[in-house]
């Protein structure tokens, strides 16, 4: 491809991308929402989420079953 040709067809690019901004211009303002991935954020202030409080009887269930690892662990070292 020589020089001229590929001078004439940039410039028919060039034409062709004015005439599709003259085109947007002419529309109303419609600007295209932003959009991210994920969910979409919210506009209004949310609290900070409420801990989760765990009862007396299951704190002592998990900790009897880790002393139950921890005596089987014991006893396959010894």
């Amino acid at each position: 491809m020589d020089t001229q040709s590929i001078i004439e067809a940039l410039d028919r690019e060039i034409n062709r991308l004015k005439q599709a901004r003259a085109i947007l211009e002419t529309l109303p303002n419609s600007e295209p929402t932003k959009r991210g991935p994920g969910r979409p954020k919210s506009s209004t202030v949310t609290a900070a989420p409420k801990k989760r409080i765990m009862s007396a009887e299951a704190r002592a269930r998990i900790a009897a079953a880790q002393k139950k690892r921890w005596a089987a662990q014991g006893k396959s070292k010894a």
